[in-house]
């Protein structure tokens, strides 16, 4: 699959926290240890691709890890400091005319303490209700759980891995596992039960996504 372009080039993605307190802190590098980051990212991106609502798989990896006490998702909301101009090609995937009004929303997807994604969202406010976009207005609810009424299905632009545990990179630190903030991407285009466009997103997963890692080896090790 192609490398994901065109984030880089969109305002605002990219801009992610630094690294968790657990794996990012290192693991020992060992055949063993990398194997079980790999299937840890394999994961990930299994939940990923099997829900529609980036949202939804996100609760359900932070209550499967046990990373929270409530394994509830919500979207901080993060201030655009740059002109905020809409993407041409957000325009054509949306299917919306040159004049038509699109809202960008920027949001980190927070669970407990975990900033588990960062996620930039383009949606069209004539094709929601007046009480999801006073909700998003207003709020820091999930993108996901405010559409949710719509039944929205997923069509997935683009999914990258961006950082892989095996054979190592030269991003680790001596003798230690170390991923880097950017684990996974994926673009992606909303569309309500009647087939509308309505949002599309581009969501970038941290390394702290596998802050839990500590616990899982110690699991293994029974």
């Amino acid at each position: 699959m192609k490398r994901f372009l065109l984030a880089m080039g969109l305002s605002g993605v990219g801009i992610l926290p630094a690294s968790g307190d657990c794996l990012a802190a290192g693991l020992p590098d060992t055949a063993l240890d990398r194997a079980r980051v790999l299937l840890a990212v394999q994961e990930l991106e299994i939940t990923l691709l099997t829900h529609p609502s980036a949202t939804v798989a996100l609760e359900d990896w932070c209550a499967r890890h046990h990373m929270a006490d409530r394994p509830v998702v919500v979207a901080r909301k993060m201030t655009l400091t740059a002109p905020d101009p809409v993407p041409a090609r957000v325009r054509a995937d949306l299917a919306a005319s040159a004049t038509q009004p699109i809202r960008h929303r920027q949001v980190q997807l927070v669970c407990g303490t975990h900033v588990l994604s960062v996620a930039d969202n383009w949606y069209v406010p004539d094709r929601l209700t007046a009480g999801m976009n006073a909700t998003l207005d207003g709020t820091d609810a999930a993108f996901g759980h405010v559409v949710a009424p719509l039944h929205f299905s997923r069509d997935r632009l683009e999914f990258t891995r961006l950082w892989s545990p095996w054979p190592g990179s030269l991003h680790d630190a001596p003798g230690m596992i170390t991923p880097p903030a950017q684990i996974v991407r994926q673009r992606a285009v909303l569309r309500d039960a009647h087939g509308q466009p309505f949002s599309e997103v581009v969501e970038t997963y941290t390394d702290q996504t596998l802050s839990f890692m500590p616990a899982m080896d110690t699991d293994y090790a029974h």
